[in-house]
């Protein structure tokens, strides 16, 4: 009886302490595996019902948790809508399954910043100089961007990045280390959805990334200025690039620093653009290898594309394994983006910072069935594509493949083209099959 009354008696400041026990989570490598803190963000007042705005009770948790050292924010089953939140270092930010975290669609809870260099608007979950913060659990983080793209399809000017308009990306790691995304489903962001930015050692494994295939500029993951990557068992349905690997914005002035040691494995790629490195690829990126991908019914398979105004040092690609079925373009390395291919010849233009160099590309144990066509494999006539090798590469496709300005290497190298020649060779170009 006198323990119970002592128990009656703990005034609320305890009471509310004891929703942030310390416990061991099974979250490995998550800011909570080390046994701290688990803050329920339902004991800071969340309501969870879908229609109260639960952000300052969200953000309380976050704050309460980091003071003490770091550990799990939970978000229990439950619809929290939110404006933006902001992680700290130490922080697992856990959606339960059933847990959904939606944005405010109130289009001015999204702050105006300068972000990436550029005018933009707070992102609906972001982390700033942090270190070991992740986003775990079976729930799903959904920017109820619907509002956002009917505003971007309104200007036709607005380009990727949304100007002058520009619209909140989803999830952002903004000069974060260890960074951890597991098991969530990340979906309508209003832009670019997951975007790990000059972030180093970055994981993200098991995710799902949905939007509409007509929402604009939906990519879904985007490793900006980031290295030491790793994107397994992705599983990405969006609008816009499902990979998409950047380094600088077309006419940076520098400096730009390169996405690097990028592995991407076991990845599943439905509606979208495929996997791309650039287009604004101004700081270059090199060490990348992707394999045992399926792409199915994407607008492209393997994409390496800039232009003059936004390239830079791009080599050391591997992409091996890779499985496309009704595929618009199966493979398209090219220095002319927006588009593929030049139309007529085109002069040689003097070389600068942001000149795209390619080189050192191996593509092996590529099988493409249904497409459109086979590609291109085409540069600068300043700055010629070298070093691309593709071994046991299998396409089937109603055009061939077309290589201009580049040195290609090849062997067991089928493409069967339904219209026209197989292999298409122009100008500058060194084929060896």
């Amino acid at each position: 009886m006198r323990m119970r009354s002592s128990i009656l008696c703990l005034p609320l400041y305890f009471i509310l302490a004891v929703s942030c026990s310390v416990l061991l989570t099974m979250v490995p490598g998550s800011a909570a595996a080390q046994g701290k803190m688990v803050c329920n963000v339902r004991s800071y007042g969340a309501k969870g019902d879908g229609a109260t705005k639960d952000t300052r009770a969200i953000q309380s948790a976050i704050d309460a948790c980091e003071a003490k050292g770091g550990g799990t924010v939970l978000l229990a089953p439950g619809t929290y809508l939110s404006a933006p939140i902001v992680l700290k270092s130490n922080i697992d930010l856990r959606l339960e399954k059933g847990a959904t975290l939606l944005g405010s669609q109130d289009h001015t809870d999204y702050a105006a910043i300068s972000e990436f260099r550029a005018p933009g608007r707070q992102s609906l979950v972001s982390a700033t100089h942090a270190e070991n913060v992740s986003i775990t659990g079976e729930g799903v983080i959904d920017g109820a961007g619907e509002s956002w793209w009917k505003m971007a399809r309104s200007y036709r000017g607005s380009g990727a990045m949304g100007f002058p308009h520009p619209r909140p990306r989803l999830v952002v790691f903004d000069h974060c280390q260890h960074v951890l995304v597991e098991g969530v489903t990340i979906q309508n962001s209003p832009m670019w959805q997951l975007v790990p930015y000059y972030s180093d050692e970055v994981t993200i494994r098991n995710v799902k990334v949905l939007a509409p295939a007509n929402s604009p500029n939906t990519d879904a993951i985007d490793p900006f200025s980031s290295s030491n990557v790793v994107i397994d068992h992705a599983y990405a349905d969006v609008g816009d690039d499902d990979i998409a690997i950047k380094s600088g914005e077309p006419g940076s002035a520098g400096p730009d620093s390169p996405s690097r040691n990028i592995t991407i494995t076991d990845c599943t790629f439905l509606h979208g653009h495929g996997l791309s490195i650039g287009s604004e690829i101004a700081g270059g990126a090199q060490n990348i290898t992707a394999e045992h991908i399926q792409f199915d019914g994407t607008s492209n398979g393997i994409r390496v594309k800039a232009n003059r105004d936004r390239g830079n040092d791009v080599s050391q690609l591997m992409f091996r394994d890779i499985q496309m079925k009704d595929v618009k373009n199966a493979l398209v390395i090219s220095e002319y983006y927006p588009r593929i291919a030049p139309k007529g010849e085109v002069a040689a233009a003097p070389v600068t910072r942001l000149t795209p160099h390619f080189h050192n590309i191996t593509i092996e144990n590529l099988t493409a069935t249904g497409s459109n066509s086979a590609g291109a494999i085409y540069g600068l006539p300043e700055a010629p594509i070298s070093g691309v090798v593709l071994k046991n590469v299998h396409i089937s496709a109603m055009q061939g493949l077309t290589i201009g300005y580049a040195e290609v290497q090849g062997s067991n190298v089928h493409v069967e083209a339904s219209h026209g020649p197989s292999i298409i060779d122009l100008a500058g170009a060194k084929a060896n099959f």
